[in-house]
């Protein structure tokens, strides 16, 4: 089955913190949303958080943006939330599962998202995680859950049953959307889209591939290599000698 980019159910989020990537991705109307993070604000070269912030809620007023807490204090990433979740109405905060010591933040999340704070509970990899997750949140404000089905994938981890599992309750928590979070390739967009996340996040370079979907069949991508092949090696001017035979042109 030929999936295209008018098919998809799936809302297309972009992954980064480049302001002017942000602006450009933001001309297409198919994308939904943003997410940040402080690795992808570090290779931005991101030093002063809130103006950044601000000013790119004031470029991209009308679509959700995802800013996350860096603190690794619990009493201080929920003051940080606090303060994140004023930059605009469209923001939603980042919260990681865990402190780097693996403290839980499922009480401050319940916390928090009943006091309204629209809340992205990031780096989920374990059924526990993802239960406890969607149960900190149901009833609170608008919410997601990032599974990071991508890095899953990279340690040979089957990430099918864990992504499936959270739209199952995603279902039944009206408040509570499923990022499909660490994309790595164009399929998983279609992938996303079959198990039913509301969401996915992606780097710019793979959203842009999507207007493309079903645009070829097999056949065609078939020739398309072959041609590739043999124009690079034209290029590159390679021969060889054949006994009794001319040399490849």
């Amino acid at each position: 089955m030929t999936t295209s980019l008018k098919d998809l159910k799936v809302k297309l989020f972009t992954d980064g913190a480049d302001k002017a990537q942000i602006v450009e991705m933001a001309k297409n109307a198919w994308i939904a949303g943003f997410t940040t993070n402080p690795s992808l604000l570090k290779k931005a070269g991101v030093r002063d958080y809130e103006a950044y912030a601000r000013d790119l809620v004031a470029a991209v007023p009308d679509r959700h943006i995802s800013f996350e807490v860096f603190s690794d204090d619990i009493p201080e990433m929920v003051a940080q939330a606090r303060v994140i979740t004023t930059w605009g109405p469209n923001v939603f905060v980042k919260l990681p599962v865990s402190t780097t010591r693996g403290e839980m933040l499922f009480d401050a999340i319940r916390s928090l998202s009943r006091d309204g704070v629209k809340i992205n509970l990031t780096a989920l990899f374990t059924a526990d995680q993802v239960a406890r997750g969607v149960d900190a949140l149901g009833g609170g404000a608008a919410a997601c859950v990032s599974v990071f089905a991508g890095r899953l994938a990279d340690f040979g981890i089957d990430y099918a049953a864990l992504v499936q599992d959270a739209v199952n309750r995603s279902r039944k928590t009206p408040n509570v959307e499923v990022i499909w979070a660490s994309t790595r390739e164009v399929y998983n967009v279609i992938e996303a889209d079959r198990m039913g996340c509301q969401i996915i996040t992606a780097p710019a370079d793979v959203l842009k591939k999507l207007p493309a979907l079903g645009s070829k069949t097999g056949a065609e991508l078939s020739l398309d290599a072959v041609r590739a092949f043999r124009e690079d090696a034209l290029a590159a001017g390679l021969t060889l000698a054949l006994p009794g035979a001319r040399a490849a042109e």
